[in-house]
C-alpha cells in the first residue's frame, strides 16, 4: 500500500488529523508519494473518491497521480477522484451546470476585444502619454483579473498606472462592453472559468471532503480566492517556496508564506529527506538559496550514501568556446544522452549549445524557448538557400515574401505562379528573362458571391509608380511589376530578391552562400522586420535598445549557421543536414535542452547549467521589468536540483561578437565556486542600490 512506502515525515503528513495542512516539499523529497499516500489514507478512512479534489499545475501531473492511486485501488475507484488543473476542474463544473458555455482561446477573444477597442477615439484627450494598444490593454485586463481582489478596473488603472488616468474611464467602458458581448454569446476564457466557478462555489456545496493542492507556491490571487470560496472541511497544500518561479504569470509567493497566519490551527509539515541529489549537489543548492529569506525553516538531509563527485565549474575565455567545449564533453560522457540535460535561462544560450551538438552529430531535443532551426531568421536563410537549389519550393518563396510590406501569403502565391508563367516553368527565368509577350501572367480568380469570393483583380497596375526607385531598365520591363496591389515597398523587396540571386549564381561553397545571404539587402530587411516586431512594446511603441539587441541576436544566429556550414562542400548535403536533420534536434531521443521553467519537476543523471554570467543568469533585464533577484535565485535553485549525480556550472568571460566582457554570476560567488572579490562586492552593492 502507498502508506507503507513512506518515510516517517511523509507518513506523518499523509495521515495528519489536522483540517488544514501545509507540506513544505523541497526538490526530490517525494511530494508525489506523499500526495498519493494522503489520498490512500482518505480512502482508507471511508472518504468516497468523488469527495476528493486534487488540483495540480498540469493535467499530466494529475493523470500520473491518479494512475498511481489506480495501481493500488483499481481504475474504478481512481477514476472517480476529481483531478486536474484549476481551469480543467472549473470547466467541468460550469459545463455540468450550463451546457451553453463556450470556451474560447485567448487569440479569438483578443480579436473580439479589439473590435470593441477600435471603435474608440482618444483624439479629444490631451495627454503626455499615448493610450495603450488593444492587445496590450487585453493583457493588462487579464493580469488584473488574476491578481486584483478588491478594486474595479478603472480604479486599478489609476492606482497602478497614474499616467493613464485620463484614459481610465474609456478603458473601463471597453472592458464593460467586451464583457457584455461575451455574456451575450456565452463566451468564456480561462480567467472567466475561475471567476465563474468561484461565484458558483459561493452558492453551491460541491461535496468535497478534502481538497489537495499541488505546487501551492505557484497559485495566484484568483486561484487563492477560489480555494477560499470552496471552503472545504479539509485542505492539504503541497509546495516549496524555494521553487516559486512563476511571478511573471501572477503567482504570489505570499500565499504559501501566509498559510500559518491565515489558518492559525494549521499543521505545517516539512519533508527534509532528499532522494534525488548527492550531498555535494544539495549542499551547493542550499548554500545559494539560503541567501533568500527563509519563510519556513527547513534543513534537507541527503539519503544517498553512494560515492559522489563535487559540482564542477567550467570557465571559458569566449562564449563560443563554451558551447563547443560543452558539446565535446557531452560527446565523451559515459552518461546516456537521454539522461543528460543542458539547462538555460535565456534562449540565445540554447542556440549556441544546440549548434555545438549538431556539429558533432549529437541528437538533442529542446523544450522551452524556440529551437535554433525554428527561429524565423534561420528559416529565412534556409528558405533563400532552398530556392537556389530547388526553385519549385513555392512555400519557401511564400514564407520569404510575407516579410515584404503589403504582401501577404495569397499575394506571394500569385507572384510565384506569375514568375513561373513568365519563365515557362522557371521562376528564375521569369525573373531574369521573362516572356514579355505574356501581357497578364496572373491567374484569374474564381468568382462566387455565395461563397464570398470576389474578383478584386479588375485590371493590371502601371509600373510607372516605380520609376523613381532607381531600378535598372531590364527589371522595370518585367510584367510581374504590374500586379495591381504591389506597393513600392513590395517592389523594393522583389528587387532585393532579384539582386541577391544574381550575386549567388555560380557560387559552390555553402559557407559563402550563407555569408552572402546574411550580408544581403534582402536579409537585412528581414532582420529589420523581425527586430522591430520583437522590440514593439505592448503600447505599440518601439524600444530602440531592445531592437538593437534583437538585431545583434539575429546576426549571431547567422554566424552560428555559417559555423555549421564549414564542413560542407555540397549544397544538397548541407541543406539536408540543416532542414531534414534539424528535426532530430527537436524530437525523439537525445540530449535534453531545457529552459529552467521547462525543467521543473524533472531530474537527470548529468546536468549542465550554462551561461552563468552576471546579467544573463541572473537576468538583470528581466529583474528591471518587475522580476527580482530572489526569483532569479529560485530559478538557479530549480536548475541545479534537477541533477542527481553530476552537475556542471559553466560561464564565459568574453563575447567576441558583442565585444563584451562578463563577470561570473552572483550565484557562483554565493556557491563558493568563485572567490568573493572586489567585482563581487561592487555587484552586490549595485544590486542593493537598484532595489532601494
Amino acid at each position: 500500500m502507498p502508506l507503507s512506502r513512506l518515510n516517517q515525515e511523509q507518513y506523518a503528513a499523509a495521515t495528519s488529523q489536522a483540517s488544514k495542512n501545509l507540506i513544505i516539499a523541497s526538490a526530490g523529497t517525494g511530494k508525489t508519494s506523499t500526495i498519493v499516500g494522503r489520498i490512500a489514507h482518505l480512502l482508507g478512512d471511508g472518504i468516497k473518491p468523488q469527495e476528493i479534489l486534487l488540483l495540480t499545475f498540469t493535467n499530466k501531473a494529475a493523470a500520473e497521480m491518479v494512475e498511481r492511486v489506480a495501481s493500488f485501488f483499481g481504475k474504478n475507484v481512481a477514476s472517480q477522484i476529481d483531478a486536474g488543473t484549476f481551469h480543467a476542474v472549473s470547466y467541468r463544473w460550469l459545463k455540468k451546470h450550463d451546457k451553453k458555455v463556450v470556451l474560447k482561446q485567448q487569440r479569438e477573444l483578443k480579436t473580439l476585444f479589439r473590435s470593441v477597442y477600435e471603435k474608440r477615439s482618444y483624439m479629444h484627450i490631451d495627454a503626455e502619454v499615448s493610450p495603450y494598444g488593444g492587445n496590450y490593454l487585453y493583457d493588462l485586463y487579464s493580469f488584473y483579473q488574476n491578481t486584483e481582489l478588491h478594486n474595479n478596473f478603472e480604479n486599478w488603472i489609476v492606482q497602478n498606472y497614474p499616467e493613464h488616468e485620463l484614459f481610465a474611464l474609456i478603458y473601463a467602458d471597453i472592458v464593460e462592453e467586451f464583457e457584455s458581448l461575451k455574456k451575450e454569446y456565452g463566451f468564456v476564457n480561462f480567467n472567466d472559468l475561475l471567476l465563474n466557478f468561484r461565484a458558483m462555489c459561493n452558492t453551491t456545496d460541491l461535496g468535497y471532503k478534502e481538497v489537495l493542492v499541488d505546487e501551492y507556491q505557484d497559485t495566484n490571487a484568483l486561484q487563492g480566492t477560489l480555494i477560499d470560496a470552496m471552503n472545504p472541511p479539509s485542505l492539504f497544500c503541497v509546495g516549496d517556496y524555494d521553487q516559486s518561479i512563476y511571478a511573471f504569470n501572477g503567482a504570489d509567493i505570499s500565499i504559501i508564506g501566509s498559510f500559518s497566519k491565515k489558518y492559525p490551527d494549521a499543521k505545517v509539515h516539512t519533508l527534509t529527506q532528499n532522494y534525488r541529489s548527492t550531498r555535494p549537489i544539495l549542499s551547493l543548492a542550499t548554500k545559494v538559496i539560503e541567501h533568500n529569506e527563509r519563510i519556513y525553516p527547513k534543513q534537507l538531509e541527503v539519503t544517498r550514501t553512494s560515492e559522489s563527485q563535487a559540482p564542477k565549474l567550467l570557465a571559458y575565455d569566449e562564449l563560443f568556446d563554451q558551447y563547443h567545449a560543452m558539446a565535446a564533453q557531452i560527446r565523451d560522457s559515459q552518461t546516456p544522452h537521454e539522461e543528460i540535460a543542458v539547462i538555460f535561462r535565456n534562449n540565445s544560450s540554447a542556440d549556441g549549445i544546440e549548434v555545438g551538438l549538431r556539429e558533432l552529430d549529437i541528437p538533442c531535443k529542446r523544450k522551452g524557448g524556440t529551437s535554433f532551426f525554428d527561429a524565423k531568421e534561420v528559416k529565412a536563410i534556409l528558405d533563400l538557400y532552398t530556392l537556389l537549389i530547388n526553385e519549385s519550393d513555392m512555400m519557401s518563396f511564400i514564407h520569404l515574401f510575407e516579410f515584404a510590406k503589403g504582401v501577404g501569403s495569397a499575394m506571394a502565391k500569385e507572384m510565384y505562379i506569375a514568375l513561373k508563367t513568365l519563365g515557362h516553368g522557371s521562376i528564375f527565368y521569369g525573373l531574369y528573362a521573362p516572356d514579355v509577350s505574356i501581357h497578364n501572367p496572373f491567374e484569374k480568380r474564381k468568382v462566387s458571391h455565395q461563397l464570398g469570393l470576389f474578383d478584386e483583380f479588375l485590371e493590371l497596375g502601371a509600373v510607372g509608380k516605380f520609376a523613381k526607385l532607381g531600378f535598372e531598365s531590364k527589371f522595370m520591363k518585367n510584367p510581374i511589376l504590374k500586379h495591381p496591389r504591389l506597393s513600392k515597398d513590395g517592389a523594393v523587396f522583389l528587387h532585393d530578391f532579384y539582386s541577391l540571386y544574381r550575386d549567388l549564381k555560380g557560387i559552390k561553397q555553402p559557407r559563402t552562400i550563407v555569408k552572402k545571404i546574411a550580408a544581403s539587402s534582402m536579409y537585412k530587411h528581414i532582420s529589420e522586420v523581425l527586430a522591430t516586431k520583437r522590440a514593439q512594446l505592448k503600447d505599440g511603441s518601439i524600444d530602440e535598445k531592445q531592437k538593437e539587441e534583437s538585431l545583434s541576436r539575429i546576426a549571431r544566429k547567422a554566424i552560428l549557421l555559417e559555423e555549421l556550414s564549414k564542413p560542407y562542400s555540397e549544397h544538397e548535403r548541407f541543406l539536408n543536414a540543416m532542414i531534414l536533420g534539424s528535426s532530430d534536434l527537436t524530437q525523439g531521443e537525445g540530449v535534453n535542452l531545457l529552459s529552467v521553467h521547462a525543467s521543473k519537476g524533472l531530474e537527470y543523471k548529468e546536468v549542465y547549467v550554462v551561461d552563468l554570467m552576471d546579467g544573463r543568469f541572473p537576468n538583470r533585464k528581466l529583474m528591471q521589468r518587475g522580476g527580482s533577484l530572489d526569483e532569479e535565485r529560485r530559478l538557479f535553485y530549480v536548475a541545479v536540483t534537477r541533477a542527481k549525480d553530476i552537475l556542471y556550472l559553466s560561464y564565459a568571460k568574453y563575447d567576441k561578437i558583442k565585444k563584451q566582457n562578463f563577470l561570473p554570476s552572483q550565484f557562483l560567488y554565493e556557491a563558493g565556486l568563485v572567490p568573493k572579490d572586489e567585482a563581487y562586492r561592487a555587484m552586490v552593492l549595485k544590486g542593493e542600490e537598484k532595489e532601494e
